[in-house]
């Protein structure tokens, strides 16, 4: 089986299933916002950040949707970036 990957302009998301665990890796969480501080895993790393949720843990669903809706203005702002530059 595959690591689900949920993308717009670039990788948003993966998603892996622990025993314990879920796992919500966004590739490049270290630039988000995350006032909420669902970030909990991975905080070390310069690129990525992750949210493990336990079993019978909820998320905070307008914080999750938040940091999805951003991540995906920020690869939309690179990708418009790399393409302007490729005109030029």
């Amino acid at each position: 089986m595959g690591t689900p990957v949920w993308s717009h302009n670039g990788i948003i998301c993966t998603g892996e299933s622990y025993k314990n665990i879920v796992k919500l890796t966004f590739a490049k969480g270290a630039s988000l916002q995350d006032p909420s501080r669902l970030f909990n895993s991975s905080l070390d790393g310069n690129t990525r950040r992750a949210i493990d949720i336990n079993e019978g843990e909820s998320v905070d669903e307008f914080a999750f949707e938040a940091l999805v809706r951003e991540a995906v203005a920020l690869n939309s702002a690179v990708k418009l970036k790399s393409t302007k530059k490729a005109k030029s």
